[in-house]
């Protein structure tokens, strides 16, 4: 289990006051939210960074065709 540590946050008191009412666990709600937000902020940098490269491979791809594409069964 990775190490924990505590944070302070504020949320809507609606909704915070719903999901205790819920039994929702917040910290985990909010470690999975969190989670979700690092994963596509690294999709978005992964994307901007590597954008010439993939731009560059297409293009090779429409020049010269898939390699290999003779051995593919689809």
């Amino acid at each position: 289990m990775a190490d924990r540590r505590s944070t302070s946050l504020t949320l809507d008191r609606e909704l915070l006051d719903e999901a205790k009412e819920l039994g929702v666990n917040i910290s985990r709600a909010a470690e999975a939210g969190v989670l979700a937000a690092v994963k596509a902020e690294r999709a978005r940098r992964w994307k901007i960074d590597n954008a010439e490269a993939v731009a560059a491979y297409n293009k090779w791809i429409e020049e010269n065709g898939i390699p290999l594409s003779q051995y593919r069964k689809f």
